[in-house]
C-alpha cells in the first residue's frame, strides 16, 4: 500500500496513546473539556455526513467560526494534526434526497465553506474537498474551485468525498483516474474499506476507515477481551484489523490497475 492509511475511531482518548495515525470526528471531540495529548500523527473528520443525515442541513452543526475555533485549540492542545476536513456537503442520492438540494448546490456550498474557512483561519491545515456522484460532477466541482482561485494540483491534499459506498465498482476508479488526469492527484479516500483499498490505495495519498468497529460489533470478542460483549471499541482489534488490512492489501500496483477501466 502506498497510501497513508488512518484508522478511525470514535474514541478520542485513544489519541494518548495511539502508535499509529488516527482519523477522530470532531462530533466526539467537541464535548472534551480536557483534551487527550496525542502520541501519533491524526487528521479531524467534520463528521458532515451525520450532520446531513440526521439534519438535511448544518443548521444544527457549529458555525463556521465556530468549528475554526474547535481546530485551533485541537492543533494547539491535542497537537499532531495534520489536516482537518471541512463542513462540505455529500452527493450520495439518499442524502441529496435529505438536503431537498441538487448536487450542483451541494457542490457550491462545499467549495463556499472551504473558501469561508480558509479566510478565516489561513494558518490551519483544513482541506478541500470534491464531491459530486459522476465523474462529470467531480471535474465540475473540480471547476468551482478553479473559479475560486483554489490550485488543487498544488494542494497538500484534496479529498475525495461520495466514494465509500462505491468502492466494489469501476466508479470509484473512473473518478480517481478522471481527477488524476487533471493533475489532481495528491487524495484522501473518505471511509475506505478493504475492497476499495485493495484498489485504488496506489491512487490514493491517504485514506481512513472505521469498518473495523463495524465488523467487531458483530463478532464475539477476541480471546482475553473478557470486560465487553463485542470489541467494537477495543484498540486491540482496531490495531489487529489494521495490520490485517495493509497485509491484504499489499498487491502490486500492476494488478490493481487492471481491476478498473479509468478510460
Amino acid at each position: 500500500m502506498t497510501a497513508l492509511f488512518y484508522l478511525g475511531t470514535h474514541q478520542p482518548g485513544w489519541l494518548a496513546a495511539a502508535t499509529v495515525p488516527l482519523f477522530v470526528s470532531d462530533r466526539r471531540l467537541r464535548g472534551y473539556r480536557h483534551l487527550p495529548r496525542a502520541s501519533a500523527a491524526w487528521a479531524l473528520d467534520s463528521g458532515g455526513f451525520t450532520e446531513l443525515a440526521t439534519h438535511g442541513s448544518w443548521s444544527h452543526g457549529p458555525t463556521p467560526c465556530q468549528y475554526v475555533a474547535r481546530i485551533r485549540r485541537y492543533r494547539d492542545e491535542i497537537g499532531r494534526l495534520t489536516w482537518a476536513a471541512p463542513q462540505d456537503w455529500m452527493c450520495e442520492p439518499w442524502i441529496v434526497a435529505k438536503t431537498g438540494l441538487s448536487v450542483a448546490e451541494h457542490q457550491r456550498r462545499t467549495v463556499a465553506n472551504y473558501q469561508q474557512l480558509h479566510d478565516l483561519a489561513p494558518d490551519l491545515p483544513i482541506v478541500p474537498v470534491l464531491q459530486g456522484w459522476t465523474v462529470a460532477d467531480y471535474l465540475r466541482c473540480a471547476d468551482r474551485y478553479i473559479s475560486a482561485g483554489v490550485d488543487l494540483t498544488a494542494a497538500p491534499l484534496v479529498g475525495l468525498g461520495t466514494v465509500c459506498r462505491r468502492q466494489s465498482t469501476a466508479d470509484a476508479g473512473r473518478i480517481i483516474g478522471a481527477l488524476h488526469a487533471a493533475g489532481i492527484r495528491r487524495l484522501h479516500g473518505f471511509g475506505f474499506k478493504v475492497l476499495g483499498l485493495r484498489r485504488y490505495s496506489h491512487l490514493l495519498a491517504s485514506a481512513d476507515s472505521m469498518a473495523w468497529s463495524v465488523e467487531a460489533r458483530r463478532s464475539a470478542p477476541l480471546p482475553g477481551c473478557t470486560r465487553h460483549i463485542n470489541c467494537a471499541n477495543c484498540p486491540r482489534y482496531a490495531y489487529r484489523w489494521r495490520d490485517q488490512v495493509l497485509a491484504a492489501i499489499a498487491t502490486p500496483a500492476a494488478e490493481q490497475l487492471a481491476l478498473f477501466d479509468v478510460a
